[in-house]
């Protein structure tokens, strides 16, 4: 640990207290664009358009969906026992650093082996590898914010957070798209310059945060137990003494699904309800992207700056409702162009959401024990995208079988405005009182 990070002025609860410079906390956010890149465009456009001719005709949606969950087993595993082993962890480059590095290097190896694999267990397999490393990594880097930030800058940080998280997103689902958009019609998209090239763009960020994050704060004290009862200790039942922390998880869960469903429902609805060819659908798909990332922009410095004067709440239930706006528009939007505004406004809804959920879990989680704690709450967070698809995608199968109608991708989008309000009404439970041990 530094001189510097040793003499930095903190409070009770180990947190810093000196206000952060905009270049620093930029630092401490930057790795989420690269973690979100991963798997935004696998989900939503590689797995759909890469298991045509693998999978079953009329069980693509449902295949691509029971991928997606065999992956999320083990995030569930991985990302808060590694996260918990991160709070205790002294090297000479910090604790969070060394798990960075190793998952950072092996997503690479993992995400182009996926790009190679022609049968459906191949596919299993890689994604499940490709989830272990990822979260290796993702569990220590998100105690970053309760570790560093003030209590002050939260918010700021937070919403630097929902747009490297969304910009992410973006950037994985746009250099798939690219394959879409220069495959010749009638040929199988080549998905192995962009993936590799997404799984190089994710070390780079990793590397950026190692070189240039200070980590201070100090381990927390293993007590003589083995590394084997920290990892245990991840599921201990710590978390239930914090009731509102379980609520928050359940509404972002949910809220996240909602929201999800935008982009995992994506290539179906542009195929399906839509009619649009190969080649439109990529270009459509990185158009829409990018009306979400301006609404994400337009929306989360904002609401950031707002839920520091009204509280968190406030907000979430602003872009519930926004969001569920958005959804309608696309649930029976006639053309694209219509389509397109119900994006960009739940790119809005998106934006305050993401702000100002992290935020909020960063206030109501002990500090102490932030990898643990943040490694459960991202579990919202990898499951939510898993349960859109395989509840937007079982959807799709079942209304629209081998046919390929029209009909299930837009229900799977009313689906998502229930969704959003069952996340407003659980919201409802949270006390958004900060905790400061």
């Amino acid at each position: 640990m530094s001189e510097a990070a040793i003499a930095r002025p903190i409070d009770g609860a180990g947190r810093p207290t000196a206000l952060l410079p905009l270049r620093m906390l930029l630092q401490i956010s930057i790795y989420w664009m690269g973690l979100s890149s991963i798997f935004g465009g696998l989900d939503a456009l590689f797995l759909p358009e890469w298991l045509k001719g693998i999978a079953e005709p009329g069980r693509i949606a449902t295949t691509t969906a029971f991928i997606s969950f065999m992956g999320a087993l083990v995030a569930v595993v991985v990302q808060p026992t590694i996260g918990s082993i991160s709070d205790y962890t002294m090297t000479r480059w910090g604790r969070r650093k060394p798990y960075l590095v190793i998952g950072a290097t092996l997503d690479v190896v993992f995400i182009f082996a996926l790009a190679n694999s022609y049968t459906i267990p191949a596919i299993i397999v890689f994604t499940m590898l490709l989830q272990f490393s990822s979260n290796f990594a993702q569990g220590p880097f998100q105690g970053y914010v309760p570790d560093l930030v003030p209590a002050r800058q939260v918010g700021l940080a937070s919403a630097l957070v929902g747009v490297m998280s969304i910009l992410g997103n973006v950037v994985g689902l746009g250099t798939v798209a690219l394959a879409l958009v220069f495959t010749p019609a009638g040929e199988k998209p080549d998905f192995q310059w962009p993936l590799l090239a997404l799984g190089l763009f994710e070390l780079g960020t990793a590397i950026v945060t190692v070189v240039t994050v200070d980590e201070g704060r100090k381990p927390r004290d293993r007590a003589g137990r083995s590394w084997l009862r920290v990892a245990l200790e991840a599921w201990g039942r710590e978390v239930f003494r914090y009731p509102s922390f379980l609520w928050m998880i359940a509404s972002r869960f949910v809220i996240l699904a909602a929201i999800g469903m935008i982009l995992k429902v994506a290539d179906w609805y542009m195929e399906r309800s839509l009619r649009l060819d190969l080649g439109a659908r990529g270009t459509w798909v990185l158009i829409i992207s990018g009306l979400i990332v301006a609404g994400v922009l337009i929306s989360t410095f904002p609401a950031a700056r707002w839920s520091d004067r009204v509280g968190r709440k406030r907000p979430i239930y602003a872009a519930c409702l926004i969001g569920a706006a958005g959804m309608t528009i696309m649930a029976i939007a006639p053309h694209i162009f219509v389509s397109a505004a119900g994006a960009l406004i739940v790119g809005i809804a998106g934006g305050m959401f993401l702000a100002v959920d992290w935020a909020l879990m960063t206030d109501i989680i002990p500090k102490a024990a932030a990898g643990k704690f943040m490694g459960f709450s991202n579990l919202a967070t990898g499951l939510a995208g898993v349960f859109a698809l395989a509840s937007g995608g079982t959807l799709v199968d079942l209304i629209d079988g081998t046919a390929g109608g029209p009909v299930g991708p837009r229900a799977a989008y009313g689906l998502a405005i229930a969704f959003f309000a069952a996340g407003a009404l659980l919201l409802r439970r949270v006390d958004p009182t900060r905790l400061e041990d």
